[in-house]
């Protein structure tokens, strides 16, 4: 009878384990075969979406990467920097990829990977303007014409800090940083990865506001599902992926051209 009991015991406990150790995430990506990375196709160098339809960049790299390590397909689901959010906690997508900033509203709905980089909000101008616009207050101000895209950390930014400024909201991303160099824009605040980029894409026409430093400093990371063990196996991918595979992909996503 003891036995008998003990072995019942033994039993309920390694049922209890397993279904601990359990993650619906891991679970429905092994049984689709399919990872499914939401990517907003407008923010390089880390996701663009090309004339075709295609969307390149870093992101989209480590992306297959991920992929390939949980040995499943990739599919890519395109949203939105404002139905990140919404696409996230409505399953339409496993984990979310392409520049997301580490904030606390965001950790409210889903986990966050250990960090990828660490970035800050900076302006880029036209290169005339490099010395001028140099703080928050030189661009708070009413005869300043301050653009920015809609959603996301940077709009955020831009309606705290620019509220004496003239702001322009622009719907896509891809078009913001025509407007200031086309003049009809004067500078526009954004991550520094972004600033190097379009600095080098409009060579000697924009270029980084000589600031003493970032306005901030933010973590960027991978957004996901909130399930413990998916977690920690984006995690463990990684700390390897960050080291061989980051790099590489970012400095040639750096230089792409993303007409």
């Amino acid at each position: 009878m003891l036995d008998l009991l003990l072995k019942y015991i033994l039993a309920l406990c390694t049922a209890m384990d397993i279904a601990n150790n359990t993650s619906p995430v891991l679970s429905a990506i092994n049984r689709n075969g399919v990872l499914r990375v939401g990517l907003t196709g407008d923010y390089a160098p880390y996701s663009f979406k090309t004339e075709n339809g295609e969307i390149i960049g870093a992101d989209v790299i480590m992306a297959q990467s991920l992929a390939d390590y949980l040995g499943v397909r990739l599919v890519i689901v395109e949203t939105s920097w404002k139905k990140l959010t919404d696409d996230l906690t409505e399953n339409k997508f496993d984990i979310a990829m392409g520049g997301i900033s580490v904030n606390q509203k965001r950790a409210q709905y889903g986990y966050f990977s250990e960090p990828l980089i660490t970035d800050g909000k900076r302006p880029i101008v036209r290169c005339e303007d490099a010395k001028k616009y140099t703080t928050i207050e030189s661009m708070n101000k009413p005869n300043v014409r301050m653009v920015v895209n809609r959603g996301g950390t940077n709009h955020i930014f831009a309606i705290t800090h620019f509220k004496e400024s003239s702001l322009t909201v622009v719907e896509d991303n891809r078009k913001v940083f025509k407007e200031i160099a086309e003049n009809r824009a004067d500078a526009m605040v954004t991550d520094g990865i972004e600033v190097e980029l379009q600095s080098r894409h409009f060579s000697g026409i924009l270029c980084p506001a000589r600031v003493a430093q970032p306005f901030n400093s933010f973590d960027k990371a991978y957004w996901m599902v909130k399930d413990d063990l998916f977690r920690d196996k984006v995690n463990e991918w990684l700390r390897y992926a960050k080291k061989l595979v980051w790099p590489s992909v970012l400095e040639k996503a750096l230089s792409a051209n993303y007409e």
